[in-house]
C-alpha cells in the first residue's frame, strides 16, 4: 500500500477547525494538568450496525490521510481562537506548532467490518489524538455510509452498471465525498465533475428534459444532440411520448445509437417496451438506462428487465435511509506519565446500557471456514492466535507522523469485490437481518 495517491490534493485547506470546541478545551485542561503528553490510544469503531444491515463498508480512508496530513493551525485561525477566547494564550502557543507526529493503524478502504471493528487505531499523545476526533469520525461516518449503500446496489445490479448522479441532492461539497465512496463501494462513473477532476472517477452526461424542451420538436432536440456528441450518445426518451420518441431517436441517431434513457413511468413494463422496439427497429446494440429515485430494492426489482445500467441520486448520496454509521472514537489504553517507556494500560468507559467500551489496544482477524469463506470477525488485545495471524486486517496507515498507505482509488474498489466476495452469500439479501458474521472478542 505505498503506490502514489492518485486523486489531486492541489488547494487542500487546514482541516484544523472541522472539530468540535471541546476538543481544544480537553487540550488546555490537559497542558496545565500535565496529562497532554501521555502516551494515548484511541479507537474508531462502531457499536452496532444501521438497523438490518449485515455488513458495513470502510470508505473515506484516504481522505482521513489527507485530514490528518492537513491539520495544521494558521496565523488566522489562532487569532479567531485567541480573539473568542476559546482556548488560553498557552494553548494557542502549543496549537501554532501542532503537527500529529504519532501513529495510525486501520483497516484499509474498501474492507468490510461489524460491530467491534476496530476501524482506525489512532496512537500518540492525548493531545495529539484527540483533537483529530472530530473530523476522523465526520469523515469515516459519511464515506462508510454511502458506500454500504452502494454496495447493497452493487449487489442488486449484478454487474450492470451504475452511475452515480447525486450531486444536486447533497451540499457541493459531500457530493465529491459521495461520488468517491460509491466508487469504492461498486459505482463506475459519476455524472460530478469536481470528483472527476479531484479522483480521476469517469464522468459521464448527456442532456435533461430541459434539452428537449429548448426545441421545436423532440426530433430536433435529438438531432442537434447527435450531432455534437455522435450517434453513440444517449437520448433521453420520455419527455413526451416513449415508442414516439425511441422510433424518432434510431430514425435520427441510426441502429448505432448508444442508449436510451427512461426517467420516469413503471420502469419494469417500459424496459420491456422499449426493448422490443429498439430490436424490432435494427437497434439491438442500443442500450437502456434507467433512472428516477432508484435504491436497491427497485433495482433488485428490475433485476428482470432488459437495463443495462442504473443511474441513483437521492437514495445513494443519503446512505439510502442511513445517512451515518453512528462510529464514536474512544480512549482505550493510555499511559499513567508522560514518561514515554511507561507502558499504555487499558481504560475504558463503563457508561450503563449501550455505550460502554472495552479497553486495549486491539488487533483484528477474520477467520475462514474449511471452504475458505468469512465466518468470524475476531478482536483480542493480546497475543494473536498463530491460526489468525495471516488473517489479520489492520495495516499500518501513519508512522511518525507522516503517511505510508497512499494508494490508488482503484486499489480500494477492488479489495471491496474481493472482501464482499469473501462473505457467506446471505450477506447480499436485502431483507432485514443481523450481521452475517458475529464479533468475537479473545
Amino acid at each position: 500500500m505505498n503506490s502514489a495517491d492518485l486523486g489531486r490534493r492541489v488547494g487542500v485547506p487546514s482541516t484544523a477547525l472541522f472539530t468540535d470546541q471541546y476538543e481544544l478545551t480537553m487540550v488546555q485542561a490537559a497542558l496545565k494538568a500535565g496529562t497532554a503528553d501521555r502516551r494515548s490510544v484511541f479507537e474508531a469503531f462502531t457499536r452496532r450496525l444501521p438497523e438490518g444491515r449485515r455488513y458495513g463498508v470502510v470508505a473515506g480512508t484516504g481522505r482521513v490521510l489527507d485530514a490528518v496530513e492537513n491539520f495544521h493551525f494558521d496565523e488566522e485561525m489562532l487569532a479567531f481562537l485567541r480573539d473568542q477566547k476559546i482556548v488560553d494564550a498557552a494553548t494557542v502557543d502549543w496549537l501554532a506548532d501542532y503537527r500529529f507526529s504519532g501513529d495510525i493503524w486501520g483497516y484499509p478502504e474498501g474492507e468490510v467490518y461489524f460491530p467491534g471493528s476496530p476501524l482506525l487505531r489512532v496512537e500518540g499523545s492525548f493531545a495529539e489524538c484527540v483533537l483529530l476526533e472530530t473530523v476522523i469520525l465526520s469523515i469515516l461516518n459519511h464515506d462508510s455510509a454511502i458506500a454500504a449503500a452502494a454496495s447493497r446496489m452493487s449487489a442488486a445490479a449484478s454487474g450492470r452498471r451504475l452511475i452515480e448522479m447525486g450531486a444536486r441532492r447533497t451540499h457541493e461539497l459531500s457530493a465529491v465525498a459521495a461520488a468517491r465512496a460509491a466508487y469504492v463501494g461498486g459505482f463506475h462513473t459519476t455524472s460530478d465533475l469536481a470528483t472527476g477532476f479531484r479522483y480521476n472517477i469517469p464522468t459521464v452526461g448527456t442532456s435533461a428534459h430541459a434539452f428537449t424542451l429548448l426545441h421545436d420538436s423532440e426530433r430536433d432536440a435529438f438531432q442537434a444532440q447527435v450531432d455534437s456528441l455522435g450517434r453513440g450518445t444517449s437520448l433521453l426518451v420520455d419527455t413526451y411520448d416513449v415508442a414516439e420518441a425511441v422510433r424518432t431517436a434510431v430514425e435520427v441517431a441510426g441502429p448505432e445509437l448508444g442508449a436510451v434513457r427512461i426517467d420516469s413511468g413503471d420502469l419494469l413494463l417500459v424496459a420491456h417496451r422499449v426493448r422490443q422496439q429498439l430490436d424490432e427497429l435494427g437497434a439491438t446494440e442500443t442500450k437502456i438506462v434507467v433512472t428516477s429515485d432508484l435504491d436497491e430494492y427497485a433495482i433488485a426489482s428490475l433485476a428482470a428487465a432488459p437495463v443495462d445500467a442504473y443511474g441513483v441520486g437521492t437514495q445513494l448520496v443519503t446512505g439510502s435511509g442511513h445517512p451515518t454509521c453512528s462510529m464514536v472514537y474512544k480512549l482505550v489504553a493510555r499511559a499513567r506519565s508522560a514518561d514515554q517507556a511507561d507502558p499504555v494500560l487499558p481504560v475504558a468507559k463503563k457508561s450503563m446500557g449501550a455505550k460502554s467500551s472495552r479497553g486495549g489496544r486491539k488487533w483484528a482477524a477474520r477467520r475462514l471456514d474449511e471452504y475458505g469463506v468469512a465466518e468470524a470477525e475476531v478482536i483480542g488485545t493480546g497475543e494473536v492466535p498463530d491460526e489468525l495471524a495471516d488473517r489479520q486486517l489492520l495495516v499500518e496507515l501513519v508512522r511518525g507522523g507522516e503517511v505510508v498507505a497512499r494508494e490508488p482509488l482503484e486499489a480500494a474498489r477492488e479489495r471491496h469485490i474481493t472482501a464482499r466476495a469473501g462473505l457467506p452469500m446471505s450477506a447480499m439479501q436485502l431483507s432485514r437481518g443481523e450481521p452475517v458474521l458475529p464479533t468475537e472478542y479473545v
